[in-house]
C-alpha cells in the first residue's frame, strides 16, 4: 500500500480519542459472525488455549470538509461541492489488525479512494495515511453459482494489514480517474475491523518434533458413521483434516515434502488416472489449515469441487508487505475472517498462499491435492486453482524465496492433473470485465489474475516473475 505523509497527528484531540469504544455489528455477517464475533453474545466452542477472533463493523458516514485540518488527507479534494465522501472520525476501538471496506451490493463497484491510519497498541502512535487497495470483485465466486447467490456476499475492498491497532480513522472519496464525481459510493459501505484470534489447535504429545499429531487413522466411530477426532478437535476441524489422509495423519499441522518419485502417487488422491512416469514435481511441505490456526467454525461445511485442475492464476493479496513471516499465519486467520464474515463467501477464496519467506500454506478447505472450488478469479474459478503471495507487488519486488515456493508448488500440484506449466489451455469463461460469460478462453496454464480480469493483481512486479516461474515449474517436473 501506498503510504502518504500527513501532518502529524501524534497529540490526537482528547476529544476524538474519547469516543465511545466502536461496538461490532452483526447486521451484514455471515451467520458464524453471530457465534464469533466480539460481542454477539454467545460463542463456539474453542481448542482449549484458543482466543477466537473478532470483527468489528462500524459503518462509514457522509463527511465534508473540516475546518480543523491543516492539510487533510493527501490528495483528496476539501471542496464544499463534494457531497460524496464518507468516513469515520478518530477514535478508540478494540484491538484489531487488518481493516478493509465492504457495502452491500457486490456488483456495484467502488470508484473511490479509501484511506486510513491506525493507532499502534505498542507505540500507541498514528500511523500515516495508507491506500486500501479498491479493487473491485476481482477475487469472488463466479456469478450464478451458488456461493454467489446465497445473498450474504458484499462488495469489498482488498485488506490491509496494519499490525496490532486500536485507533482508526477512515476517508472514502467518490474518483474516476482524475477526474472526481459528485456521486457513486456504493451503499451500506462499513470499516470492518479484524482481530485474527489465536490458533485453535488440538493437543498433541507432538513426538515427531514439529507439534504435529500422532497418526491417527480416518475411521468410523463403532461404524456409525462418525468420524473420529483428536481430543480438543472439533467435527468441522476434523472434516478438514481428513481431506489430506494419507498425505498427513488426522491432525497433522503440515503436510511433509516429498522427493519427485513418491510424489507421483499423490495424484492417486487428485483422481487422476495419469500415464506411466508422469510429469509431477516434488511435493512442498504445506502448512495446513489447523497449522495456521483455521476457525473451522466461520466457513460453510462441506468441500465443492470441479472436475480438473488446468490452471493456476497467481496473485498478490494486495494486503501490504509490513509483517514478519513469522505473523503470516495471524495474517491469513484474518484474511479468512475477512473473506467468510466480512465479504460473506463461504470460505477462504484462495486454494493456497505463499509467505515472502517461501512457506506454503493450505487455502480453501477440501484437500491440497483435490480440484477445489474457489473464489480467487472471478469468471474462471472453474478448473483451476488461485495461489497467492502474501504481500503487495505494484512496486515492490516480489522475494526471490516466494517466487520459488509458487513454482514448486505448481509443479506439484499442475502435475497432478496433467497440465505443463510452459503449455496453453483453454477455459470457459463464468462471466467477468474481460470476457463474456461462455466464451472460451485460451490463457497460459501459469496465468497472472490480470489474464482473466482487468485487475492490477498480482501487481507487476511479481507478474513479471511469471515467465521464468513457468519454466523453473516445468523443469521441477523433468519436462524436456
Amino acid at each position: 500500500m501506498r503510504a502518504f505523509l500527513a501532518s502529524s497527528i501524534g497529540v490526537a484531540t482528547a476529544a476524538a480519542l474519547a469516543l465511545p469504544l466502536a461496538l461490532p455489528s452483526t447486521a451484514l455477517a455471515h451467520p458464524a459472525a453471530t457465534r464469533q464475533s466480539a460481542g454477539a453474545g454467545t460463542s463456539a466452542p474453542a481448542a482449549p488455549s484458543a482466543i477466537a477472533g473478532s470483527t468489528q463493523s462500524l459503518p462509514l458516514v457522509p463527511v465534508g470538509p473540516s475546518a480543523d485540518r491543516s492539510t487533510g488527507v493527501p490528495g483528496m479534494s476539501t471542496s464544499p461541492r463534494l457531497p460524496d465522501t464518507r468516513g469515520l472520525s478518530a477514535r478508540e476501538v478494540r484491538t484489531f489488525s487488518l481493516v478493509g471496506v465492504v457495502w452491500d451490493d457486490a456488483s456495484t463497484r467502488l470508484d473511490g479512494r479509501v484511506q486510513v491510519r491506525t493507532r499502534s497498541v505498542t507505540t500507541s502512535a498514528w500511523s500515516e495515511w495508507q491506500d486500501v487497495d479498491t479493487h473491485n470483485s476481482e477475487h469472488a465466486a463466479d456469478p450464478d453459482t451458488a456461493e454467489r447467490g446465497t445473498g450474504r456476499v458484499r462488495g469489498s475492498t482488498a485488506p490491509l494489514w496494519v499490525g496490532q491497532s486500536d485507533g482508526i480513522e477512515v476517508r472514502v472519496q467518490a474518483e474516476h480517474g482524475d477526474r472526481e464525481v459528485s456521486s457513486g459510493l456504493p451503499t451500506g459501505m462499513r470499516i470492518e475491523l479484524v482481530d485474527p484470534g489465536e490458533s485453535s489447535r488440538p493437543h498433541s504429545d507432538a513426538k515427531n518434533g514439529n507439534g504435529t499429531a500422532e497418526p491417527s487413522p480416518v475411521v468410523d466411530d463403532d461404524d456409525k458413521g462418525e468420524l473420529a477426532v483428536l481430543p480438543g478437535m472439533t467435527m468441522e476441524m476434523a472434516e478438514s483434516s481428513s481431506a489430506n489422509v494419507p498425505m498427513a495423519p488426522l491432525g497433522a499441522q503440515e503436510i511433509p515434502a516429498l522427493n519427485k518419485a513418491d510424489s507421483t502417487a499423490d495424484a492417486v488422491l487428485a483422481d487422476e488416472a495419469l500415464a506411466a512416469a508422469p510429469y509431477i514435481g516434488p511435493r512442498p511441505k504445506i502448512v495446513t489449515r489447523l497449522g495456521w490456526g483455521a476457525d473451522e467454525s466461520l466457513r460453510e461445511k462441506g468441500f465443492v469441487y470441479t472436475n480438473t485442475v488446468k490452471a493456476a492464476f497467481v496473485h498478490h493479496t494486495a494486503s501490504g508487505n509490513n509483517y514478519a513471516c513469522k505473523d503470516a499465519p495471524a495474517v491469513l486467520r484474518s484474511l479468512y475472517r475477512y473473506h467468510v464474515v466480512s465479504s460473506g463467501w463461504r470460505d477462504i477464496g484462495y486454494n493456497f498462499a505463499v509467505d515472502k519467506c517461501g512457506t506454503v500454506y493450505e487455502g480453501r478447505a477440501g484437500g491440497v491435492a483435490k480440484a477445489v472450488l474457489g473464489a480467487h478469479t472471478m469468471g474462471f474459478n472453474t478448473d483451476s486453482m488461485g495461489v497467492a503471495v502474501i504481500g503487495t507487488f505494484a512496486s515492490t519486488t516480489a522475494p526471490k524465496a516466494a517466487v520459488d515456493a509458487v513454482a514448486r508448488l505448481t509443479a506439484w500440484k499442475l502435475g497432478l492433473f496433467g497440465a505443463d506449466p510452459r503449455a496453453k489451455t483453454t477455459l470457459r469463461s463464468g462471466g467477468g470485465n474481460l470476457y463474456a460469460k461462455g466464451s472460451n478462453v485460451r490463457l497460459n496454464v501459469i496465468s497472472g489474475h490480470r489474464d482473466g480480469f482487468a485487475t492490477e493483481c498480482p501487481g507487476r512486479q511479481l507478474y513479471d516473475k511469471l515467465p521464468p516461474t513457468r519454466t523453473a515449474s516445468a523443469k521441477l517436473q523433468g519436462r524436456p
